[in-house]
């Protein structure tokens, strides 16, 4: 069979199997029991594929359960809500104050959830009437909203990073390592776009009045023992309303943000390898959990309440990260086989023939790679790009990377930021339609639209930061060589 109809059999089958509503997983494996008949000695390639899906099940992929058990854990004890509140408190006067913590939520979420469409759906649903009501109009709204989860899939713990690069087995570190200046220059720019539009044009986020009573409240610090008070203090000095606002945020911020310290400076400065890392954050995740629990029992100070570390919280926690793991799982273990078949059939190396023989240079490569996700991002979550892509692109910057001089953990950054963008571009992207969905009636598609491309042209610009200085990615990683 000619390396082209091997190619559209597979595609094909794949994407039809996903359009008639098939999961990811089984359609990935409708193609590969099609291909590894086919291609692969027919009854004696089908007879092996359990082999090869317990092959392809190794102790590389344990970073990506461990990171999302992690957040699960810090989703279901409600200390991400509490973090993302402590963070309302501080910001209570800059301009976009909403704006800025569905940013700030959105990037917290997204890195828990894995998924920006569920990220979207779910952020939307809880922040955008608050926004609404509060008289923010929908082009400052929804925006920032859709757009985070760019900041998420960059910024460690990304489970989708780890995912590209065990799938593309690529150092799971570098790439972790590498998305963090992207990310930080992502939200930086969001950030300033926000109070930069509120500041021209006020009556994009009007100021309202705050319920700040919380403020003039007495401070009471109360350590018990065994539920009787031994040492109890109350302040009502003028510090108290400076300490009213700090306090939720050293207490619920500080703890987390040791978590991102373990788990990045343990790969970074070689501590720990990623998937010992991952574990560090877990075991952070619960010692931060504990704490917020047995702070509140023994401390008692006015506003401050404690995480819901339970059993049943925890129980949750470990169902939800089986679920979706299994999930990943499923999909790891089927894409690797597809890419098998492909091999097989040549077409893979039919396409890259194809490619080599038109003479093209580095940038125009990597630029039809980024064009051909944008367009697939008008169907299709960025898993299912992710593995139906990565056979192609990866074997072809492996294949160029002599003659062009590619970096695949550069090119691995540039896919992550190209798949986030797609999810948003119009007039197919599907994050804009999950936006109209859960948006009062009265928005229009137009204004969805209207909303998000401010933010598609900051992380375009990105993307073409990287494209033309790929040391903003690659610098970083570079030092733990």
């Amino acid at each position: 069979m000619e390396w082209y109809l091997a190619l559209t059999l597979m595609l094909g089958t794949v994407c039809v199997a996903m359009f008639i509503g098939l999961p990811v997983a089984l359609a990935f494996f409708a193609a590969n029991v099609l291909g590894t008949f086919l291609f692969i000695n027919g009854d004696i390639g089908l007879v092996f594929m359990p082999m090869e899906f317990h092959n392809a099940i190794n102790f590389g992929l344990a970073p990506i359960a461990l990171f999302l058990l992690m957040g699960e854990i810090l989703l279901h004890t409600g200390v991400a809500f509490k973090a993302i509140g402590a963070i309302d408190r501080m910001i209570s006067r800059l301009p976009g104050r909403l704006s800025i913590v569905s940013i700030v939520g959105g990037t917290v979420f997204s890195s828990l959830s894995g998924s920006t469409i569920a990220n979207t759906a779910i952020l939307g649903s809880v922040l955008l009437p608050d926004m609404i009501k509060r008289g923010y109009k929908p082009a400052i709204a929804m925006g920032p909203i859709m757009a985070v989860g760019g900041i998420a899939m960059l910024i460690p713990p990304s489970a989708l990073a780890v995912l590209l690069a065990s799938i593309a087995e690529q150092s799971v570190a570098q790439l972790l390592i590498a998305g963090i200046i992207p990310g930080i220059l992502m939200a930086l720019l969001f950030f300033a776009y926000v109070i930069i539009r509120c500041i021209i044009n006020p009556s994009l986020a009007p100021s309202y009045q705050l319920d700040e009573s919380y403020l003039d409240k007495a401070i009471t610090f109360s350590l018990n023992i065994k539920g009787t008070p031994i040492i109890s203090a109350t302040y009502n000095g003028a510090a108290k309303r400076l300490i009213n606002r700090l306090l939720p945020f050293i207490l619920y911020i500080l703890p987390l943000s040791i978590i991102f310290i373990v788990v990045v400076g343990s790969i970074f400065f070689k501590i720990a390898a990623p998937t010992e890392a991952a574990a560090l954050g877990c075991i952070s995740a619960l010692g931060a959990c504990y704490f917020f629990k047995i702070f509140k029992k023994i401390i008692t100070i006015t506003g401050i309440e404690g995480a819901d570390f339970t059993f049943r919280a925890i129980w949750k926690s470990l169902i939800e990260t089986a679920k979706i793991n299994t999930m990943i799982l499923f999909i790891i273990a089927g894409s690797l086989i597809f890419s098998q078949a492909l091999s097989n059939s040549g077409a893979t190396d039919g396409l890259l023939q194809a490619v080599s023989t038109l003479n093209l240079n580095k940038l125009t490569i990597v630029i039809i790679m980024m064009a051909v996700l944008l367009f697939l991002g008008a169907f299709m979550d960025q898993v299912s790009m992710l593995l139906l892509t990565l056979p192609f692109f990866l074997m072809g910057a492996n294949s160029f990377q002599v003659a062009f001089n590619i970096d695949v953990i550069w090119l691995m950054v540039l896919m992550l930021i190209t798949m986030e963008i797609s999810l948003l571009t119009p007039p197919f992207g599907l994050l804009l339609y999950v936006m109209k969905g859960i948006a009062p009636f009265d928005v229009t598609i137009g204004q969805v639209v209207q909303s998000a491309l401010p933010f598609i042209a900051i992380e375009v610009f990105v993307l073409a930061l990287l494209i033309a200085i790929p040391e903003v990615a690659t610098w970083l990683p570079s030092m733990i060589k």
